[in-house]
């Protein structure tokens, strides 16, 4: 690695991929403040393959490489790489280090009824004892049940289990290492021991050795390989960030006390608080909180809800190419219609046309079918809004504490109409902000290992002070 770079010179590289795009972005410290510099954006979507929504990760690791090759070309070579995605999908590696099967996508239909086969083996309420963790038909606990009924010589052959990010890592440096944050979105981590959970493994019959180590976010993975050094021209440390991009958007939440709620917001939106001891009583299964792992063993107390994918749908099936701005005014228009759907519903997960799919909700549950765009667009955001008010509601109910603010990050906290929405129908201080929330804790999880910062609380202090956090005027 040669004589290591002077501090205020490093630069960290964080690799940000989610379910439709991806992006590789700088981070330094420069008077005291986060700067970051996008070098790299790329698109991923899922393919259809044998019948089955698959991610391609060959093209994915070429994206990887090629965001590498972009810091050589700009000489902008990073002391470290944090690679965050999305949780709960996997790879099975057999004795050769191969990808067995296709890397089946969470959107798939595979695991319909596997939450009835996981139940013959353990009772719902005994599983949320375990881990916490809330029921979502695409963890990866419901993903294996289907890989053992549907193609069980693929479980027979795997020797390694790993999550996605943790592939690109294995690809980069050749070392496999599980992460914690995301392994918790597996349903195959204990609450309690923070491990993975030896007896659930066992009951299920799946093969305990295939589950490696977890490793805390700011630990090394290893450096680049050789050939991998030739193809981008520098050697880097890889580092885990909290590699479940959640994890690391809560990390970037500008906020250190204990009276605010945060809301991920993006593709998925992600609403809750964090704790430091986790709550896997009957009630808060029946109120479907999730107690997914955080940084430096945190909980990340929250609901997973549907969020922007719906409206990104749409958006995609409107004739017209509307900007953002003007769904905005067609959504305050369409503000006389009163239908509400659950987002949530299943039938939302991945329709072959969105529209319809609000329209057949409406009709089902006796209420007004939206016709109109303007309509459409009101009857999403009017139900995304109700069930982050809903879910406010529940958090202070399970809690017994009163929240005064709501901190939305991510992507959606751009999103001036919801968070307009949001404000009034929660009755709390909105505020928005920062936008690049998962890069900016991918990023901190770096320079936390690098003693940028003393500790999460003056690392979420400097994100403060660094990027635009606006309340939103109701």
């Amino acid at each position: 690695m040669g004589m290591k770079r002077e501090k205020e010179k490093a630069h960290y590289l964080a690799i940000d991929i989610g379910a439709s795009s991806g992006r590789c972005i700088l981070g330094w410290i420069e008077n005291g403040k986060i700067r970051i510099e996008e070098l790299y954006r790329f698109e991923n979507c899922l393919e259809e393959t044998d019948g089955h929504l698959c991610w391609n990760l060959a093209r994915l690791f070429h994206e990887v490489i090629t965001g590498l090759q972009r810091c050589k070309q700009l000489n902008r070579i990073p002391l470290s790489i944090g690679i965050d995605t999305w949780g709960v999908d996997f790879v099975l590696l057999d004795q050769a280090d191969k990808v067995l099967g296709n890397t089946i996508a969470y959107r798939d239909g595979r695991t319909q009824g596997m939450d009835a086969e996981v139940y013959k083996i353990i009772k719902e309420e005994e599983l949320y004892q375990h881990n916490g963790i809330q029921k979502q038909l695409f963890n990866s606990i419901y993903q294996l049940m289907a890989v053992q009924k549907q193609e069980p010589d693929l479980l027979n052959n795997a020797r390694s289990f790993l999550m996605i990010p943790e592939y690109l890592n294995f690809l980069l440096t050749g070392e496999k290492k599980n992460e914690y944050t995301n392994a918790t979105t597996t349903q195959l981590v204990n609450a309690e021991t923070q491990d993975w959970d030896d007896d659930l493994i066992a009951r299920l019959g799946l093969p305990r050795e295939i589950f490696g180590k977890l490793h805390m976010p700011k630990s090394s993975v290893g450096y680049l390989l050789p050939e991998i050094q030739k193809i981008v021209g520098f050697d880097a440390e890889v580092l885990l960030p909290a590699t479940h991009d959640t994890g690391s958007a809560v990390l970037a939440v500008p906020a250190n006390d204990d009276h605010s709620i945060y809301l991920s917001s993006g593709t998925w939106s992600l609403m809750g608080i964090e704790r430091l001891i986790p709550d896997c009583t009957e009630k808060s299964r029946q109120h479907n909180f999730t107690n997914e792992g955080g940084y430096h063993y945190r909980y990340r107390y929250l609901k997973n809800i549907m969020g922007l994918w719906m409206m990104q749908s749409i958006r995609k099936e409107f004739k017209h190419a509307y900007s953002f701005t003007e769904l905005y005014t067609l959504a305050g228009i369409g503000s006389y219609f009163s239908s509400v759907v659950d987002v949530n519903d299943s039938s939302f997960l991945a329709p072959k046309n969105m529209i319809n799919a609000v329209q057949d909700y409406c009709e089902k549950t006796g209420q007004e079918k939206p016709e109109t765009e303007c309509e459409l667009l009101y009857c999403v955001y009017n139900s995304l809004a109700k069930c982050y008010a809903d879910t406010v509601a529940e958090i202070e109910e399970v809690t017994g504490k009163v929240y005064p603010r709501i901190h939305v990050v991510g992507g959606g906290c751009q999103d001036s109409f919801l968070n307009k929405l949001t404000a009034e129908y929660t009755g709390k201080e909105v505020y928005a902000g920062p936008v690049e929330a998962t890069t900016l804790g991918n990023l901190v999880a770096q320079m936390l290992k690098n003693n940028e910062f003393a500790d999460l609380v003056a690392a979420r202090e400097t994100i403060a002070r660094s990027f635009n956090v606006k309340k939103v005027q109701v």
